[in-house]
C-alpha cells in the first residue's frame, strides 16, 4: 500500500503512531514481525513479551483498531499477525519525500 501525502494518509499515520506509543506495543509488534505472516497464538505472544491477560488484550485491541495487527481464529486459538501492507504503508509515508530538500546533491531515486 503506497500512501500519498494526503489528509487520510496523515490521519492513518497519526493513528498508527499513537497505537505504537508504548514500549509494550512496540515489543508486541517486533515479536509479531519476527513470527512472519503465519502469526503467533495470543498465549505464546504474551509469554514472549511478558504481558498477559487483559493488559495484552488491551494493547492488541489498540493495534488492531489502528490496522497494524490482524487476528484470526484457528480452532480454539486466536492468532495475531502483523498487517504487513499497513506497516509498509506507514514506512512509505515516513520516507515518501526522503532527501527531497537536498536537490541535486542526491543521486538515485529515494522517493517512495
Amino acid at each position: 500500500m503506497k500512501l500519498e501525502q494526503t489528509i487520510p494518509a496523515l490521519t492513518f499515520a497519526a493513528s498508527a503512531f499513537a497505537a505504537l506509543g508504548s514500549e509494550h506495543r512496540l515489543a508486541i509488534l517486533r515479536r509479531l514481525v519476527r513470527a512472519g505472516p503465519d502469526g503467533v497464538p495470543i498465549g505464546e505472544l504474551g509469554d514472549a513479551v511478558g504481558i498477559t491477560g487483559s493488559v495484552l488484550t488491551h494493547h492488541l485491541k489498540q493495534m488492531v483498531s489502528a490496522g497494524l495487527v490482524q487476528q484470526r481464529r484457528d480452532g480454539r486459538r486466536i492468532l495475531c499477525a502483523v498487517n504487513y501492507d499497513e506497516i509498509r504503508g506507514l514506512s512509505d509515508y515516513l520516507l515518501y519525500e526522503c532527501c527531497a530538500d537536498q536537490g541535486d546533491q542526491m543521486t538515485g531515486d529515494h522517493n517512495g
